[in-house]
């Protein structure tokens, strides 16, 4: 029994330098690609809009993939699923670095989305899987841990190696990372996680949810265009029928049961979307205010900037080891609170700021955001019987990035509304001020706001209202414990 717990240690920890590996290279290749935008617009004389589609091609698939992926992993194995994705991922990165044309690069990104897809996808829920609920948060907290330190180094070294190699360069350095990657979930990890292999792949609710999440992410990313409220309304639309359709499904891609039973999971999630909604753009933002107001370098701008990522960094790994033995309800809330103290501080901000103020205020940012995640994570992740592992994963990751665009979108409506299609400079400074003060407000508002929802989940142990969900978390037991058995 001992070796076979020390065989057990060493597979876990293996698996989890998989999963933080593949958690740091994603985040790295999304965040990277934007300190190169202008090098590849001016090697493929692209316009603003076509340089947007290269980062915005990889976010939006990454979106609209994520649930069917998530629901077709728990039927076809996780393993497999996140297996395929690095796959993927690890072929566009060649063929982007190879590209001749920005229609090739922008088709590429998108279909290296779609690998980002599986392994998001899946990654949480293979950790969920492996590790007992008193290590859980901890592996959790380690792996949003690792997604911002893709996020941290990704201005540096992308700007280091766009400057010194060029931009291909950025997609031939993850190579080597995803190969060892690739290498080792062949050759070193032999279990497999489908617990839901007996249900048949819903189609037609796969179809419906890619289109809906498709429009309105598309409709938010034009916003305050008359054209984007349509996208968005469509959208919106187009998930009630979602919703409509799956409640008759014997096997849906997403059950519906999760929010209307689930009261953890459905709270959780929602506290995810606001969360990234009110935080994402916070980086956009600071870019412009700092170069434009404060007069200072794209590097000298990154050198403030990474301090929000890297105290998420250090303070997720903290918090998710947290919510193994104290209430996940009790710190997202409290993160989420933290905040917002962070963005009212930065609503603040005028072209005589002090650069301790603006760093104090992404130190609490930081802080908050790092606090919230790992805890809602664990919350969301635990709420759910194993089957279900995979759509959970999925649906967290699908809040964040709607989230994301979400944030995108209310920033660039706000700078619209403020200097219009014009470009910043002296002429309109003032007006660029009021609507960095107005966007740091309202996203202020919009997290305050969120701290209601995060603490309307419930207390800790109130895991679900739904007989039949734990039911099926009872009976997915014997075959976790076969499964952990092969570990």
């Amino acid at each position: 029994m001992r070796q076979k717990h020390k065989h057990s240690g060493f597979n876990k920890n293996t698996l989890l330098f998989v999963i933080i590996l593949t958690s740091v290279v994603n985040p790295f290749l999304g965040a990277a690609v934007n300190i190169a935008l202008p090098r590849i617009g001016e090697e493929f004389s692209m316009n603003a809009i076509s340089m947007s589609w290269v980062a915005m091609g990889f976010l939006l698939s990454s979106a609209v993939f994520l649930v069917p992926l998530g629901k077709a992993a728990d039927i076809l194995g996780r393993k497999k699923i996140f297996l395929y994705g690095n796959i993927i991922v690890a072929l566009s990165s060649l063929f982007c670095a190879l590209s001749t044309t920005g229609i090739m690069l922008i088709t590429i990104r998108i279909i290296q989305g779609i690998g980002s897809a599986m392994t998001f996808a899946t990654g949480m829920a293979i950790l969920t899987s492996a590790f007992p609920s008193h290590e859980r948060g901890k592996a959790l907290g380690i792996n949003v841990s690792a997604v911002y330190l893709g996020l941290s180094i990704a201005p540096f070294i992308g700007g280091i190696l766009t400057q010194t190699f060029g931009w291909r360069s950025l997609f031939m350095a993850t190579l080597p990372f995803a190969v060892l990657v690739i290498i080792l979930i062949i050759f070193t990890i032999k279990a497999e996680w489908a617990e839901a292999k007996h249900e048949k792949f819903d189609y037609t609710g796969s179809l419906i949810i890619m289109t809906a999440i498709s429009a309105f992410m598309y409709g938010f990313s034009k916003l305050p265009d008359l054209h984007a409220f349509v996208f968005v309304g469509s959208g919106l639309l187009g998930l009630i029928v979602f919703t409509h359709v799956e409640l008759k499904q014997s096997w849906p891609v997403l059950d519906i049961d999760l929010f209307r039973k689930n009261r953890v999971f459905a709270f959780s999630n929602l506290a995810a979307l606001i969360n990234y909604a009110a935080t994402f753009a916070v980086s956009f933002i600071l870019s412009l205010y700092l170069q434009y107001s404060q007069g200072l370098s794209p590097l000298e701008a990154g050198s403030i900037m990474v301090t929000q990522p890297f105290v998420m960094m250090m303070v997720a790994s903290v918090s998710g080891r947290l919510s193994d033995k104290y209430d996940s309800r009790v710190l997202s809330s409290l993160g989420m609170g933290i905040t917002v103290i962070g963005l009212v501080m930065l609503s603040f901000l005028d072209d005589a700021t002090g650069k301790a103020y603006i760093i104090t205020s992404l130190v609490i940012l930081g802080t908050g955001f790092g606090m919230f995640s790992a805890p809602n994570t664990n919350s969301v992740m635990s709420s759910v019987a194993k089957k279900y592992l995979g759509v959970a994963s999925a649906t967290v990751g699908t809040m964040r990035l709607t989230g994301q665009m979400m944030s995108m979108g209310i920033a660039t409506m706000v700078l619209n509304i403020f200097i219009g299609k014009a470009s910043i400079g002296t002429q309109n400074q003032h007006l660029f001020l009021s609507s960095v003060k107005v966007s740091f407000l309202l996203f202020g508002l919009l997290c305050f706001l969120g701290v209601f929802a995060s603490l309307a989940r419930g207390k800790k142990g109130q895991r679900t209202s739904d007989k039949k969900v734990t039911g099926d978390e009872e009976s997915s037991k014997g075959a976790t414990a076969r499964v952990n058995g092969k570990l």
